[in-house]
């Protein structure tokens, strides 16, 4: 294993943690030893990495760090670029810029050897020839979720029965040709599926629901029997 894939395998296994590893289950899981551990997360924190602790106590990834160019494999570059091209192709305006402009971003940063990788790519998303024009209330739905509003919602169902409902969405569920809300349903008083199509009309109330996203997101992977790694 070369030292850089090393030192990137390090980082993402103290992102995997929230509270402090020892160097000794660090070194385990890399297959080296305490003295080199020391040496690469000395290492790391000399390229910016926020790794806060000492020999003894543990050691935790601030969050914000930054990967630097380095980091990034030549097959991770495909997957960014494809991701992005994908997202740029099937999102809704706003979210097709953002693709483009994050990947503008990391064309910027990286050096000319993997610059060229990412430029002569031949991995490509293709046209989506059935694509409708659902996505218009998509960035405000986006919105609604980070800030943890409540919607309240005009929904025809699949059998074309139409109801209203206060709804806290909470993610936003991307497919081939239909885009999902998934919210926690006052009327129903459980998670829902709501397809973006059929959403007749929706207004966000300046209301914060009274759970958090991410114990809601928590609780729908539970019941969907989704876990933790899958991203």
């Amino acid at each position: 294993m070369s030292r850089a894939q090393r030192l990137l395998d390090l980082i993402q296994i103290l992102r995997r943690h929230r509270f402090p590893v020892t160097g000794t289950q660090l070194a385990e899981e890399l297959g080296i030893s305490l003295r080199t551990l020391y040496r690469d997360i000395a290492t790391l924190q000399e390229q910016g990495a926020s790794i806060a602790g000492e020999p003894g106590l543990g050691y935790v990834l601030k969050p914000g760090f930054m990967l630097p160019p380095l980091m990034f494999s030549e097959e991770e570059i495909e997957a960014l670029v494809l991701g992005s091209r994908w997202v740029a192709d099937r999102g809704d305006d706003r979210l097709a810029v953002a693709a483009r402009n994050a990947l503008h971003k990391i064309a910027a940063v990286l050096p000319a050897d993997l610059r060229e990788s990412l430029d002569t790519t031949t991995l490509l998303a293709g046209p989506d020839q059935t694509k409708a024009d659902i996505d218009t209330g998509l960035p405000l739905l986006r919105s609604a979720i980070r800030n943890e509003r409540k919607i309240f919602l005009s929904y025809k169902d699949g059998k074309g029965q139409l109801s209203q409902r206060m709804i806290w969405p909470f993610a936003l569920g991307y497919f081939e040709h239909v885009r999902v809300l998934i919210a926690w349903c006052e009327l129903r008083q459980e998670i829902r599926h709501f397809r973006s199509d059929r959403i007749e009309a929706f207004e966000v109330y300046d209301l914060r629901y009274p759970k958090r996203r991410q114990a809601l997101l928590k609780e729908w992977r539970a019941i969907e029997g989704i876990t933790t790694d899958r991203i």
